[in-house]
């Protein structure tokens, strides 16, 4: 790691270069592109920030938005010099994101995405200061009407599906959830209160233990907290960590497991029966067609199952009971044909409080940042 003088050193000099290329021209600028305008597919230059290494398949929810983009930028034909790279930015530092977005700029990126909803606080700052660039970061909320937006999508509804095959399996009626992060974190508990509707809708005698590890990357703590919950009698396991280590031990333990963020079968194929998976190259080849094609918008974006954004992975038919398939398909086509949302009507905690209304259905902005209570069939181990 860089030590403090020489990133403020870095730092003093590529702000120097900005203010050199400010003061040339004599006060004119020549024209430049702005969002909304078409672009030719062989000058535009696209730059994408990651919190973790998404190179290294470990990195779970990295290394899949990185694959979206590998694949965005096959389809497109674009060179490598039309993509720049920049791992390990961390989340909590507003100086390293600021630089790295900085030198992106200075380097002639249009577009950049950043994923982390961290990033938002620098994300707006810069795409005030730079109308003429594209700033999209994931999970957030915020966004302008000219070059800021956010991007996510209803992994939800893949949660919900898992939730199905669980309860499906289990012969206990205990199914464990390894969450990174406890009740406040809306968009774990979201996904879990859907696994946990899912498991409910097929086995209302089942319950869902959940393990907190408080960390997006904890090797040793997810193998804790996965043995913890198979002490407890889970014979399904599940997870939302940045690690394949609970299937790993559910493998290890003789009890089945479900992926998450991309098909995990490789990982403990004696045990994994489905994942939950990111499609993420669906929204990077949507964006960046939109920019080429000059329909670009700020509208944040929230796909799901009828964009193909998210899903299950192949179901493995020699680990899973007769009829999962049939149970996962009626319920894909009531999300798909019917509007359902999951999180529709009045939903039971499990401290008896009632969310939601009769009739309604929880938005897109209440399912990622307000769900923080926990469905009435989850239990905190």
């Amino acid at each position: 790691m860089k030590s403090s003088r020489a990133f403020f050193l870095s730092t003093l000099i590529l702000l120097m270069t900005f203010a050199g290329i400010a003061a040339t021209g004599c006060g004119r600028r020549a024209e430049v592109w702005r969002p909304g305008q078409p672009m030719e597919v062989e000058k535009i230059k696209i730059g994408v920030l990651y919190p973790g290494d998404p190179f290294k398949e470990t990195s779970g929810f990295d290394h899949e938005h990185h694959e979206g983009i590998k694949a965005m930028q096959k389809a497109l034909a674009l060179r490598d010099d039309q993509l720049i790279v920049r791992p390990n930015i961390p989340e909590t530092e507003p100086a390293a994101i600021e630089y790295s977005l900085r030198e992106l700029i200075l380097s002639g990126v249009h577009v950049i995405f950043g994923a982390s909803a961290q990033y938002m606080p620098t994300f707006e700052k810069l795409s005030a200061e730079y109308p003429d660039r594209i700033f999209l970061y994931a999970n957030g909320y915020k966004y302008n009407a000219v070059n800021l937006s956010s991007y996510y999508g209803k992994i939800h509804q893949a949660r919900y599906l898992s939730g199905i095959v669980a309860g499906l399996q289990t012969k206990t009626d205990k199914v464990g959830f390894v969450a990174a992060m406890g009740m406040e974190n809306g968009q774990v508990t979201s996904g879990l209160n859907a696994f946990a509707m899912g498991v409910e809708s097929v086995n209302p005698k089942a319950r869902v233990y959940v393990r907190v590890v408080h960390n997006w990357f904890d090797p040793a703590g997810e193998a804790l907290a996965t043995r913890v919950l198979i002490g407890d009698g889970c014979d399904v396991i599940t997870h939302h960590t940045d690690t394949a280590v609970p299937l790993k031990e559910a493998q290890k333990a003789g009890v089945l497991a479900i992926g998450f963020n991309s098909d995990m079968s490789r990982e403990a194929p004696q045990a994994v029966i489905t994942s939950v998976a990111w499609h993420w190259s669906v929204y990077y080849m949507y964006l960046v067609k939109s920019v080429l094609d000059g329909t670009f918008t700020t509208v944040p974006y929230f796909g799901g199952i009828e964009e193909g954004l998210v899903g299950l992975s192949p179901l493995n038919e020699k680990l899973v009971s007769p009829g999962t398939a049939e149970a996962v398909a009626s319920a894909e086509r009531r999300m798909k044909d019917d509007g359902f949302n999951v999180f529709d009507g009045v939903l039971e905690t499990n401290d008896g409080r009632r969310m939601g209304e009769e009739g309604g259905t929880f938005t897109n902005v209440m399912i990622m940042h307000d769900v923080t209570w926990y469905y009435r069939n989850v239990t905190l181990r």
